[in-house]
């Protein structure tokens, strides 16, 4: 797996993780917050398995090919 989430976008995703996560435990209390892992874990990892489909890359460093 190459990185291809960029600074902003890893930020964003993990900020919005974050607070999807909160609603399990805080506000509506419904398992719909779990959806919160999807952006949490893809910033963490760099990695988005729909930027490598759709050929999105938002790094700074291009991968070499």
């Amino acid at each position: 797996m190459t990185c291809n989430v960029g600074t902003v976008d890893r930020t964003l995703r993990i900020i919005l993780g974050l607070a999807l996560l909160s609603l399990v435990l805080v506000g509506p209390q419904t398992l719909w917050g779990l959806v919160g892992l999807v952006p949490l874990l893809t910033g963490l990892a760099r990695f988005c398995p729909a930027y490598g489909v759709a050929g999105v890359n938002t790094c700074a460093t291009r991968p070499r090919t």
